[in-house]
C-alpha cells in the first residue's frame, strides 16, 4: 500500500498568503535559502541579492511583511569579484517556515521533489525567473542557472516542465577550469523560452526586470510581434515604457 501525500494537506494549514507562498517556493529554487541555524527551534528564509537589483529585492521583501520584523532588511559589504554592496532579507524564526522547510529541504540541503515543485504557480515562475534565469546566446534562448543541483534533480526539473507547464527544457553542462568540477544547468529555446515569458510576464511588478523577457530579433517584423505580445501580456501599467 502506498503511504498518503500528505504535503497538499499541510500547505493548505500553513498560515501565509498564497504570494508570500508563491515567493517562497520560487525563490528557494534562485536566490534565498530556508535554514534552521543552531539554537534556534524554527527555520528563517534568507535572501541576497546585488544592491544593482534593489527595486527587485524590495518588491521581495515588501511581499514577506508577514514573515518579517522591522530588522529584517541589511546592506552588507561586497564579496566576492563584486564590488557593489549586497542586499541581505533575513525573516522571523517560525514554525509557518519550519513547515515549508521540511517539505523541501534535508539536512540543510535544498530536496528537489515534486510533491512541492506541483504548488509553484506562476508568481513561483517568476520569482525564479527574475533570480537566476537569463536570456542568451543570439538573444532568443533561455538558461536556469541550476548549479547547485545535481543532475537527478535537474532531471526532475526538466520532466516537471513538460508535465505541469507544457515546456520542452535541454539539460546541459557548463564546465569550469577545474576539470573534476561541472554544473548542470537547464537550457530553452526560442520556442520554449517564449511560452515561459508569456506566463511569467503578467506578474513582473517592476521596470527594472523587464529587460529579463526582452527577446532580440535581427528582423524587424518579428521584433515588432513579439514587442506587441509583451504589451498585451505585461502588466498595463508598463505598456507605454516598452523600448523597441
Amino acid at each position: 500500500m502506498n503511504k498518503p501525500n500528505l504535503s497538499r494537506k499541510l500547505l493548505s494549514r500553513i498560515p501565509l498568503s498564497d504570494l508570500c507562498k508563491s515567493i517562497i517556493w520560487g525563490t528557494i529554487l534562485g536566490d534565498s535559502m530556508l535554514k534552521r541555524y543552531k539554537g534556534y527551534a524554527n527555520a528563517r528564509l534568507s535572501i541576497k541579492h546585488s544592491i544593482v537589483q534593489k527595486e527587485y529585492f524590495y518588491w521581495l521583501t515588501e511581499s514577506l511583511q508577514e514573515i518579517s520584523n522591522p530588522g529584517s532588511v541589511c546592506i552588507c559589504k561586497p564579496t566576492g569579484y563584486s564590488k557593489n554592496e549586497k542586499l541581505l532579507y533575513q525573516s522571523k524564526s517560525l514554525e509557518t517556515l519550519t513547515d515549508i522547510y521540511n517539505m523541501t529541504y534535508e539536512n540543510n540541503k535544498l530536496n528537489i521533489k515534486r510533491s512541492w515543485l506541483n504548488h509553484m504557480t506562476p508568481i513561483s515562475l517568476m520569482v525564479w525567473w527574475l533570480d537566476d534565469g537569463s536570456i542568451i546566446g543570439n538573444g532568443r534562448k533561455g538558461v536556469f542557472c541550476t548549479d547547485g543541483f545535481d543532475k537527478e534533480s535537474i532531471e526532475i526539473l526538466k520532466q516537471y516542465f513538460k508535465v505541469v507547464w507544457d515546456i520542452e527544457t535541454s539539460i546541459g553542462i557548463k564546465r569550469t577550469k577545474n576539470p573534476e568540477k561541472e554544473y548542470y544547468r537547464l537550457y530553452l529555446s526560442t520556442n520554449e523560452l517564449k511560452k515561459l515569458l508569456i506566463i511569467i510576464m503578467p506578474y513582473i511588478p517592476i521596470k527594472s526586470m523587464l529587460y529579463k523577457i526582452k527577446l532580440k530579433y535581427k528582423d524587424k517584423e518579428m521584433q515588432e510581434r513579439w514587442i506587441s505580445i509583451v504589451k498585451a501580456n505585461i502588466n498595463p501599467k508598463f505598456k507605454d515604457q516598452l523600448e523597441a
